[in-house]
């Protein structure tokens, strides 16, 4: 076993730091998602130019570039805001910063992601549904939805994954994350190679764990369903 130095605990705060980032810019990253592609799928001409924008202007952008603007770059806002409560100190955490900053890259992607899985499930069913007399709200959330998931799911596995290694980044506007844990003890210890390693072995457990959850998640999705046999 590696001499951790007394470091271990603080790998660990730092792993579950980086888990709860990734969750959270996660769940908002959807909600980027799913809004991103019922606009560029939409009938109407702003709303396609609007998904367009922003997928085109996100992913033109690197992901560091995001997280270095959504932080520093909101400072001076942030702090016009809190001159109006009478705390012209006010300004975003590194947690918020970096969540929004990677909700608001994965989302692009996923844009996409849900783009097509939206045109993979045939138009008659919400024809179906409109003859049924339902809303388009009841019509996405008891028919598109179910069907959108099992589509898009595996993609968005994909962009899971790239997104937890993407946490790292966020060690640059010093979140307590895994690399920014191991950069200190590394420093304090003068043994980069272990605590890199260290670091390396700890994403790729959760890599692993990860890619178990979604092979759960994928076959509960396809429940019930059929493929049809060319």
């Amino acid at each position: 076993m590696p001499d951790l130095h007394g470091f271990g605990p603080a790998l660990l705060e730092g792993t579950w730091m980086t888990i709860r980032l990734s969750l959270a810019a996660l769940a908002l990253g959807l909600l980027f998602g799913l809004l991103g592609a019922s606009a560029k799928v939409s009938d109407k001409r702003v709303p396609r130019l609007l998904g367009g924008f922003y997928t085109s202007v996100v992913r033109g952008v690197p992901e560091t570039v995001w997280v270095l603007m959504m932080y520093f770059g909101t400072v001076s806002a942030m702090n016009a805001i809190g001159a109006w409560f009478g705390n012209p100190k006010l300004s975003l955490s590194p947690f918020v910063a970096g969540t929004f900053a990677l909700a608001l890259c994965f989302g692009a992607y996923a844009t996409e992601v849900f783009r097509g899985a939206l045109l993979a499930i045939p138009k008659g069913q919400k024809e179906a549904g409109q003859a049924l007399g339902m809303s388009n709200l009841r019509i996405f959330w008891r028919i598109t939805l179910p069907q959108l998931w099992r589509v898009a799911l595996p993609g968005l596995g994909n962009l899971y994954l790239i997104m937890l290694k993407d946490t790292a980044l966020v060690s640059l506007i010093t979140l307590e994350e895994i690399m920014r844990k191991a950069q200190t003890a590394a420093n304090a210890t003068k043994e980069p190679f272990t605590f890199y390693l260290l670091a390396a072995l700890i994403y790729l457990f959760l890599t692993v764990f990860i890619m178990g959850a979604l092979h759960w998640f994928e076959r509960r999705a396809n429940r019930g369903f059929v493929r049809t046999e060319l």
